[in-house]
């Protein structure tokens, strides 16, 4: 197993996420084919995805390279940078977006988990909400599937204690719907995804 001290993070932003594109939309598919996103990417759409990090102000993408090879990557953005379906909870449950700074994923390669990364990812992704002065919460959200879904593996563990021990509380009431094609599925379908959020 690689060893933490070969790992070097990273925090681009702007032009500098640019070069980076192909290899994040490759590593995007790549993990989130996994339980429990079972996500059938799609390249082209995630270079598209990937681009609103390199256009939108503020944002940032925390890479995780392990020589010059990019084995894990975390996003963060202000909230209001996000689709109205995203904000659209906070709205609803009378809380300003323009409070909340939006982490939109962290990925990581099998190989590298399990050294301390994926607290590195939470760490950086803070600290670039904190440089502004003007976030009061980081808030992510993660999809709900069913505990009997077919392709729930055995002995499948969540990571609500993991993102528990980095400060993080789970908000049941906000909730938003998001679509894409599942593994093996044809059509995309709607997924509820639940936030959690944390005081800065």
């Amino acid at each position: 197993m690689p060893k933490l001290t070969e790992i070097t993070l990273k925090t681009l932003t702007g032009k500098a996420i640019a070069p980076y594109l192909l290899e994040l939309a490759a590593l995007r598919i790549e993990v989130f084919r996994d339980w429990p996103y079972i996500y059938d990417g799609n390249p082209t759409y995630e270079e598209k995805y990937l681009q609103t990090y390199v256009d939108a102000e503020l944002a940032a993408v925390v890479v995780a390279f392990a020589g010059d090879e990019v084995v894990g990557a975390a996003t963060c953005l202000p909230l209001t940078a996000e689709p109205a379906h995203v904000q659209q909870p906070f709205v609803a449950n009378a809380r300003d977006p323009g409070d909340y700074f939006y982490f939109g994923e962290s990925v990581l390669r099998k190989a590298y988990r399990g050294q301390g990364i994926g607290v590195g990812f939470f760490e950086a992704r803070e600290a670039q909400a904190r440089r502004f002065d003007i976030y009061k919460t980081a808030t992510f959200c993660a999809v709900q599937r069913p505990t009997e879904h077919p392709l729930r593996p055995a002995g499948f563990v969540p990571l609500d204690t993991f993102w528990g021990k980095r400060g993080y509380a789970k908000q049941p009431h906000l909730q938003c719907k998001m679509s894409w094609t599942d593994r093996g599925e044809t059509e995309q379908t709607e997924k509820t995804l639940t936030f959690w959020t944390k005081n800065l």
